[in-house]
């Protein structure tokens, strides 16, 4: 299986000299095709400044990161937004979707820019449509639809163009317990189906029972890793043993 994402004594420190903050401090990781992978710590961890570097929004202190055999520390800046535009996906707590534009149009959106024929377009978003339950929204605009059907909006979004890594940050925070289950049964259906490679940054002991594998983050530095075995009830309670010995929050079982 071919590893999609790579991290090598990752290092992040903020601040100067005599007042520096060591956000990751020698971080290791490796994330294969077709995995769905969380990351996971208590507040001020370093969970969104390992999703920041990963998504090259920000520049590490040390380390390399290699994404389907890309060297991200070698890009210009240029060469980091087509990379971000043909190989990253991304998907928001806040969703980020245009209002001035419709659910497909929305959807469609990494397709025009990058000037996929109408015809390929057309099958895409169909596709898209009926994996995530969007047939009956399509021409709605964003105001005239739930938040559930607004985060599925943007994961369609997130994965029309066939990225290499989906990056999720949060992105139960703004929905309901019920909209919250279906995304995430959405988001582990594309990773099974579709060997979509997945990693998503969640607090929500719920949420990361989605997850095939967890790696949880204290103080900058990885502290342990869950695999998945059992069911995902079991897995939850697995990943509540070892919050609890994080200091991270959660929520009960649904």
């Amino acid at each position: 299986m071919n590893i999609v994402l790579e991290a090598r004594n990752l290092k992040k420190v903020y601040g100067s000299r005599g007042n520096a903050y060591p956000a990751l401090d020698g971080i290791d990781l490796q994330i294969k095709e077709g995995e769905f992978v969380g990351i996971m710590g208590p507040s001020g961890a370093g969970k969104t400044t390992l999703l920041n570097l990963i998504a090259s929004i920000d520049n590490p202190t040390g380390g390399t990161i290699i994404i389907d055999g890309d060297y991200l520390v070698t890009m210009n800046e240029d060469q980091l937004a087509d990379f971000r535009r043909q190989k990253l996906g991304f998907l928001f707590q806040d969703f980020n979707l245009l209002d001035t534009l419709t659910v497909k149009e929305n959807v469609v959106l990494p397709l025009a820019l990058a000037r996929v024929p109408a015809a390929e377009i057309e099958a895409r978003v169909s596709r898209m449509a009926v994996l995530l339950g969007l047939q009956e929204i399509l021409s709605k605009y964003p105001y005239e639809i739930s938040g559930g059907q607004k985060q599925r909006t943007a994961a369609a979004r997130a994965i029309i163009h066939h990225p290499r890594l989906v990056l999720a940050d949060e992105p139960t925070g703004a929905l309901d317990s019920r909209s919250s289950t279906e995304l995430l049964q959405c988001l582990a259906d594309l990773n099974q189906k579709n060997a979509t490679t997945i990693m998503m940054v969640t607090h929500d002991a719920f949420a990361a029972s989605y997850c095939r594998r967890i790696l949880f983050i204290k103080d900058g530095i990885l502290f342990s890793e869950l695999v998945r075995g059992g069911t995902r009830k079991d897995f939850f309670h697995k990943i509540l043993d070892v919050l609890a010995v994080l200091g991270g929050d959660n929520r009960d079982f649904i």
